[in-house]
């Protein structure tokens, strides 16, 4: 167990429908990026494979419901996990899913130092596999009217976490941020489907290549640098060489710095 990434815990109250499916699993919650609710491994139940089990409470429920949907849809072109068991009662959700196997990318990239720029190159691949979904076969909108209508939405209910700015903005207020963004429209945006927080710790890598990506909940139609920039910021933890890098592998040669930024600061109200 990753101390640093999940910790050992008690097992939650589950609906009795689930009861038998979860009997003698151990549970370890997960501490990375729990902003779609909470997270448990099950895992160490003899003959039975690990699973995810994500619950969520009164607006949170409704993402978790969201995603369930999502990973259903998506696993028609992609590797997600599969769901095994979902419910639903008012006020509160749990999403049953499949273990995807695997190492996350930040944590190959992170043993693998010699390996980063094929890594990338790997990532970046991925990437246009999923840009090129049809667009006309997705029935999600993510696109920027909603993230900004959703993301008012929590700034005006105090959901923002100031503290958790990336270093460009520490310090800054979420109207800050909600400022700077409208200075930068309007833009024009190209449609793809996209992942929403294509981040390192939501793709999953094996022997070098991406077997499988978690945490769907933001799949949807958006501009394909919503996917763009935050994978690019995420590779600037490493070496802003990667952030080139992937760019380039990706197709573009004449980056626009403005829908760079405006994801950028979008992703700072979620």
């Amino acid at each position: 167990m990753d101390v640093d990434r999940e910790t050992a815990c008690a097992a939650i109250p589950v609906p009795a429908s689930m009861s038998d499916e979860l009997a003698g699993y151990e549970w370890a919650r997960n501490n990375v990026g729990e902003s779609g609710g909470s997270v448990y491994r099950l895992f160490g139940r003899p003959g039975a494979p690990d699973l995810f089990l994500k619950h969520g409470k009164d607006a949170v429920a409704d993402d978790v419901a969201d995603e369930m949907l999502r990973l259903r849809w998506l696993a028609r072109h992609l590797p997600v996990p599969a769901v095994r068991h979902f419910v639903s009662t008012p006020g509160e959700a749990w999403l049953l899913m499949t273990a995807v196997p695997g190492e996350t990318a930040y944590q190959v990239l992170e043993a693998s130092p010699t390996a980063q720029l094929t890594i990338v190159d790997a990532l970046a691949a991925f990437l246009r596999q999923l840009h090129t979904i049809p667009v006309s076969e997705c029935p999600f909108n993510s696109d920027h009217r909603y993230r900004l209508a959703r993301a008012r939405e929590r700034i005006d209910a105090g959901l923002i976490d100031e503290d958790d700015f990336d270093e460009e903005r520490k310090g800054w207020t979420a109207e800050q941020v909600w400022d700077e963004m409208q200075r930068l429209l309007p833009l024009t945006f190209d449609p793809v489907v996209t992942y929403g927080d294509f981040s390192l710790d939501n793709l999953l890598m094996i022997g070098g290549q991406v077997v499988g990506c978690i945490d769907a909940g933001r799949v949807g139609l958006a501009d394909r640098y919503q996917d763009l920039a935050i994978l690019w910021n995420c590779l600037g933890e490493f070496d802003p060489s990667l952030q080139e890098r992937l760019l380039a592998q990706y197709g573009i040669t004449d980056v626009d710095q403005r829908k760079l930024q405006f994801h950028l600061l979008l992703d700072e109200l979620f």
